[in-house]
């Protein structure tokens, strides 16, 4: 089982933050919007998951969980975002989305939900 995680976020602070949180663990890949993901995945074979931000300014998280499956559908996706939105939050697993976090988030719950994903 891969132990890179892919972040993708359009805020720094997220990304840096899930980054201190994790890469104690795992090898980390840091890209700030959907089109960046979907090529780091493209050349990347071994990404175990990908922490989708939902709300960023260029793409819609459910546009680029939707990519992300139809072209590496192995790869399990954790959606984050801002906002606790049943709606979305359904909407996203019924994409394919394995979990969901809601910023702010603690470390822990981040840790543990990362771990879960890769049993």
């Amino acid at each position: 089982m891969s132990k890179k995680i892919l972040i993708v976020d359009d805020e720094e602070g997220i990304r840096e933050s899930l980054k201190l949180i994790l890469s104690d663990y795992y090898e980390i890949i840091l890209t700030d919007g959907g089109d960046q993901a979907l090529e780091v995945l493209s050349h990347t074979n071994d990404i175990g998951i990908v922490l989708l931000d939902i709300k960023m300014r260029k793409t819609h998280g459910l546009d680029v969980l939707k990519e992300i499956k139809s072209k590496h559908p192995k790869v399990k996706v954790i959606m984050v975002t801002g906002y606790k939105s049943v709606e979305t939050a359904l909407e996203a697993t019924k994409l394919g989305a394995v979990g969901y976090v809601v910023k702010p988030f603690k470390g822990q719950e981040i840790l543990e939900t990362v771990a879960k994903t890769l049993i």
